[in-house]
C-alpha cells in the first residue's frame, strides 16, 4: 500500500512539476534567449526546441496518468479506499484525456500546419488564416495545460489534507 501511495505522489510531483516548469521557466527562457541571440531566426528555433520539449513531455504525461490511475485503483483494491476516490479517479481520467488530446491532436495539427507553411508562421500576415489557426491551436494547447495544472493542484490538495 505504501509503495502505491509513494508511486502516486511521486508521479503527481513529476507531472504537475513538469507542467509548471515548462510553462513558467522553459518556454520563456527558450524564447527570450534564442530571440535575443538571433532576432531574425530565434523565434523559429525557439519554437522548434520548445515543441520538442512538449512532445517529450506529452509522453511523460501519458505514462504519469496511467501510473497514477493504476496506483489509485490499487490503493482502493488493497486497502482503505482513498478519500473521494471516484472524484479523484474521474479527475485523473480527464487529465489523461486532456494530455492525449493536446499531444495527439493539437500538437499534430500544429506540426502539420508548420510543415505546410513555407517559412515561419510568425512571418505570415496577421489576417492569414494559417496564422490565425496557429493562434487558436496555441491557445487551445495553453488552455489544456492550464486545466491539467488546476487538476494537478486539486490532487495535491487531496494528498495534503490526507
Amino acid at each position: 500500500m505504501l509503495v502505491l501511495r509513494y508511486m502516486y505522489v511521486l508521479t503527481l510531483a513529476v507531472w504537475l512539476g513538469g507542467m509548471i516548469i515548462l510553462g513558467a521557466l522553459a518556454a520563456p527562457a527558450t524564447f527570450d534567449t534564442l530571440q535575443a541571440r538571433n532576432p531574425s531566426g530565434g523565434r523559429v528555433a525557439a519554437g522548434a526546441v520548445f515543441g520538442e520539449m512538449l512532445k517529450r513531455f506529452h509522453r511523460v504525461s501519458y505514462v504519469a496518468g496511467v501510473i497514477m490511475i493504476a496506483s489509485l485503483i490499487g490503493m482502493a483494491a488493497l486497502g482503505q479506499r482513498p478519500t473521494d476516490f471516484g472524484v479523484r479517479l474521474g479527475l485523473l481520467s480527464i487529465m489523461l484525456l486532456l494530455s492525449l488530446g493536446s499531444g495527439m491532436v493539437v500538437a499534430e495539427r500544429v506540426e502539420k500546419l508548420q510543415q505546410a507553411t513555407a517559412g515561419p508562421i510568425s512571418a505570415l500576415p496577421s489576417d492569414d488564416p494559417r496564422r490565425q489557426q496557429f493562434g487558436r491551436l496555441h491557445g487551445l494547447s495553453n488552455l489544456l495545460m492550464m486545466m491539467n495544472v488546476a487538476g494537478g493542484l486539486a490532487l495535491v490538495y487531496w494528498e495534503a489534507k490526507g
